[in-house]
């Protein structure tokens, strides 16, 4: 009987057993593969921090990260504490820096006090680094980062990271031209009230010499990227002012 391969259920036959075929081979490759992502992902997170506090190999203008091989003795170096904060009370956590900042945001259903929040507690030349993760909405997509802070509450380093902003635009707020001018601002007001930072286009300190106006100098053609920096600068530092509040009295 002659076997014809032209007929639609021929056709029909080979797709389904292709689809399973490359859906189980994609399956395994996930499989064997995941390991190693959640590896790179644990480092990658040890690098973030460790930038915002100042421990990085940043050369002139560009900004480098330590070494994955580095990170893991690094981190555990610098980084002296870690907490997480909900409801006014703290507790410590070993892998606080694991936690995912948009399902904390998801899960708290907009109240701030059911909120967890993740702090990072670093030493460096014996000065003490408050490591706040923040995360938020750009034009297109995710942003997200760490901002270091004193015990007032003023920045001593930021590193902020896309998902898929504009080349050239949005996708500035990573280079350290722009993340460098939030060394040094103050977060508070004279009065100590929680003000944030504005990235702003209407900034009178372009060389950005006065650091307790609370505005940084807006990257051009990125307006709604530097608004959305704003808004999880605003959003997510203020949740912690309270813990802040606190140190300062004890």
């Amino acid at each position: 009987m002659e076997n014809r391969t032209d007929k639609n259920s021929y056709t029909i036959i080979f797709a389904i057993v292709m689809v399973f075929v490359v859906g189980a081979l994609l399956a395994f490759t996930a499989s064997s593969l995941k390991p190693r992502i959640t590896e790179n992902q644990r480092i990658e997170k040890q690098q973030n921090i460790l930038y915002a506090m100042g421990v990085n190999d940043n050369t002139e203008g560009s900004a480098v990260f330590v070494s994955t091989t580095d990170a893991p003795d690094l981190f555990e170096k610098y980084i002296t504490k870690q907490i997480v904060i909900q409801g006014g009370q703290t507790l410590e956590d070993s892998e606080a820096y694991l936690m995912d900042i948009k399902k904390e945001k998801a899960a708290s259903k907009g109240d701030a006090s059911q909120r967890r929040l993740p702090l990072f507690i670093g030493e460096k030349d014996g000065e003490t680094f408050y490591v706040i993760p923040i995360y938020g909405k750009g034009l297109w997509d995710a942003i997200w980062g760490y901002v270091s802070v004193d015990k007032d509450m003023v920045v001593q380093g930021a590193y902020f990271d896309h998902k898929g902003e504009t080349p050239g635009l949005g996708a500035n707020i990573k280079e350290r031209f722009f993340m460098d001018d939030f060394i040094g601002e103050h977060l508070l007001d004279d009065a100590g009230n929680f003000k944030g930072i504005t990235v702003s286009k209407s900034n009178a300190d372009p060389k950005n010499e006065d650091k307790t106006d609370n505005e940084v100098d807006a990257i051009a053609g990125a307006t709604i990227t530097g608004d959305g920096v704003t808004a999880m600068i605003k959003s997510d530092l203020k949740l912690y002012k309270p813990y802040f509040d606190n140190l300062k009295n004890n």
